[in-house]
């Protein structure tokens, strides 16, 4: 007996909403500190012990695609989340590897201004800047 999936069924899977999906969205929106999947899925298995790490990010990547949270994509690092999913900057301790909100304006005009040798057609950017936070520069 053969089963096929129909790209549609798929695609739906995808974007209904699911507990496990309602659980990890909650989680997110709980950690103000650009958690990793890894913290993500503590919290969520604090609260229902079965679940498995793979479901949890899984559901991190869904609810990346889709909007609801935002990926923070860390060079050399996991990826974080952040429940704030409007464009903005970040800023990386380069000691102890926080992630901070960087509180300036967004530059929605900035990828109108590369001019790529390359011919990539840019839409949009990711900024992360390094430095020391406060607590790695008391030490």
């Amino acid at each position: 007996m053969s089963v096929t999936t129909n790209a549609n069924d798929t695609t739906r899977a995808a974007t209904r909403n699911t507990i496990q999906r309602a659980l990890v969205l909650e989680a997110v929106r709980s950690l103000h500190n650009h958690p990793t999947s890894a913290d993500v899925y503590e919290v969520v298995r604090e609260r229902h012990p079965n679940i498995s790490r793979a479901t949890v990010y899984r559901n991190l990547g869904v609810l990346a695609s889709r909007g609801d949270v935002l990926r923070v994509e860390v060079p050399n690092g996991a990826d974080r989340y952040d429940f704030f999913n409007e464009p903005h900057y970040h800023a990386l301790c380069r000691s102890c590897g926080q992630v901070s909100d960087v509180d300036m304006p967004y530059q929605n005009d900035l990828a109108d201004q590369v001019r790529d040798a390359q011919g990539f057609a840019i839409d949009g950017h990711q900024i992360i800047f390094e430095g020391l936070c406060p607590s790695c520069q008391k030490r």
